[in-house]
């Protein structure tokens, strides 16, 4: 068969054309970024074994299994990161709060940043590209997440310091807290959809907002005077999250838009001393 053939094949299966050149590019050997190829070469035949290959990665996704897992590899703020059912996969949204991060830290010389339930360490290795002179520090609770995590930090060649601990437990202080916690609520319909990802890294009680709430109580005890904390949060708790920030006598609560123009992330700052 050659490669119109088995793309037609992929997605008779109900996947994705995106996804099914995604999958077809991996088992050729080639990057994510090559999808012009397959349409210059897309009357080329498959070599033995791989039509095979490609077909049983197609069966895996059509049961609802991430691309970035089948592939072990998803681009977030510009690096390449590993990544596999240990952690969540990194979401393009989650952007944002780095985007937001490197915006409040613009002018502040070695700033101390602590980022919160780090999986696959995406948060504070895209700090730790952006600002090499910040001291980044990346807790999870997961032992299993913080492996993958440390792989990444080592694969890029970024310092980051890892550490195992629940939230800020055993923290110090810190210019900035950032974090993108469960926050799925425990009967959210979406549930099943994401049932391949780890459930511990996506649920947080009957509301969605029992790890959101700990961290809010928690953080104004580490910021340090100017500090911020920033938290992504669900499409429909930005009210409840700036409602947490304000009631923990934090300042200039508001929140920030992802690429669907949603409120997905909020934070505040502590005010200086004086």
């Amino acid at each position: 068969m050659n490669l119109r053939d088995v793309l037609a094949a992929a997605q008779g299966l109900g996947l994705d054309r995106l996804d099914a050149q995604l999958l077809l590019l991996h088992v050729l050997g080639r990057g994510p970024g090559e999808r012009a190829w397959l349409l210059a070469h897309d009357t080329d035949a498959l070599a033995d074994g791989t039509h095979e290959r490609f077909l049983a990665l197609c069966r895996r996704r059509a049961d609802g299994e991430p691309v970035a897992y089948l592939t072990g590899e998803k681009e977030f703020h510009g690096l390449p990161l590993r990544v596999d059912a240990r952690v969540l996969v990194p979401r393009p949204d989650t952007e944002a709060i780095v985007d937001w991060a490197l915006d409040l830290l613009r002018g502040r010389a070695a700033p101390r940043v602590i980022d919160l339930g780090t999986g696959s360490g995406a948060i504070a290795l895209a700090i730790a590209s952006a600002r090499p002179d910040a001291r980044v520090e990346a807790v999870d609770r997961s032992a299993d997440a913080l492996a993958v995590a440390r792989a990444n930090a080592q694969r890029l060649g970024l310092a980051v310091k890892f550490r195992q601990a629940s939230w800020l437990e055993g923290a110090g202080e810190y210019d900035l807290i950032v974090g993108n916690p469960p926050y799925v609520a425990e009967a959210d319909p979406h549930l099943p959809a994401l049932r391949h990802e780890p459930r511990s890294a996506l649920v947080a009680g009957p509301d969605g907002l029992d790890d959101l709430r700990a961290i809010v109580a928690a953080a104004p005890a580490h910021l340090a005077p100017g500090g911020w904390l920033l938290l992504e949060h669900g499409w429909d708790q930005a009210e409840a999250v700036r409602t947490l920030l304000r009631a923990a006598g934090l300042a200039e609560v508001t929140s920030r838009t992802d690429l669907a123009g949603i409120a997905r992330c909020s934070g505040g700052r502590r005010l200086e001393l004086g």
